[in-house]
């Protein structure tokens, strides 16, 4: 079974999502026949490559309601072993990370993608790391098992940029408006941080279709997004 996650490296619902969906799938009996791939979507795409601090970023963006959402991710996170620290985090552009994480699939697999993709939300959320710093990346890359030669060499040209603007088109043609996404056997859509148990239904259900080979129409499970641009419970939509 393959599940790809279309997610943003600044988006707290994804990391939520991720940690939910790992623990559901430690708890599913096909685990082994999994492969999780990450896909790009920039929330913000236009974000200056200069880095600034968050919490006047989404002050400016959403007004008062901003600390109080940061403060219900903040409380969520916590059962899911997550430490937000929003007073450190930055407002950075994320394409480079999304390059760095197609690196790390094509040329290190899936797994090694999904050490980075945790690592990049740490360094993100928790340890106030500009994540639209190649020096800073590169860093990051190195610590989650990724070559620093070649990282290094990577990120100073334009490789993968062409395949990332690419997927992140495919993400817009696909109807995605929201993360994090999962996507199941290119078929069946999950939107949201959804919690473990419904998860691990999802991944049961997908596995019994597949095996089956019934008809099915694809849908999507919501995760409380309202429309605009916020982050609600469950996925932060543009």
């Amino acid at each position: 079974m393959k599940v790809e996650i279309y997610s943003d490296i600044a988006c707290p619902w994804c990391y939520i999502g991720k940690r939910r969906f790992d623990q559901a799938l430690e708890r599913f009996a096909g685990q082994g026949e999994v492969e999780v791939v990450f896909r790009p979507y920039q929330l913000v795409p236009d974000a200056p490559a200069t880095a600034s601090p968050h919490r006047a970023w989404l002050a400016e963006r959403y007004g008062p309601q901003s600390r109080a959402m940061d403060d219900r991710v903040t409380e969520l996170g916590k059962a899911e072993g997550i430490d937000y620290d929003f007073d450190a985090a930055l407002h950075a552009n994320t394409f480079l990370g999304h390059r760095l994480l197609h690196l790390a699939e094509t040329e290190y697999g899936p797994a090694a993608q999904g050490v980075l993709k945790e690592a990049l939300l740490k360094a993100h959320f928790t340890d106030g790391v500009d994540v639209g710093d190649r020096a800073a990346l590169t860093e990051v890359a190195v610590a989650a098992g990724l070559d620093r030669a070649r990282v290094t060499e990577y990120l100073a040209g334009e490789e993968g940029a062409r395949e990332v603007r690419e997927q992140l088109a495919e993400a817009r043609q696909l109807g995605i408006s929201a993360v994090p996404t999962f996507v199941f056997e290119g078929q069946w859509a999950v939107q949201g941080g959804q919690d473990a148990d419904t998860f691990l239904k999802v991944l049961q259900q997908v596995a019994a279709e597949s095996q089956g080979g019934a008809e099915h129409s694809s849908g999507a499970e919501q995760g409380g997004t309202e429309h605009g641009e916020a982050c609600a419970d469950g996925a932060c939509a543009v």
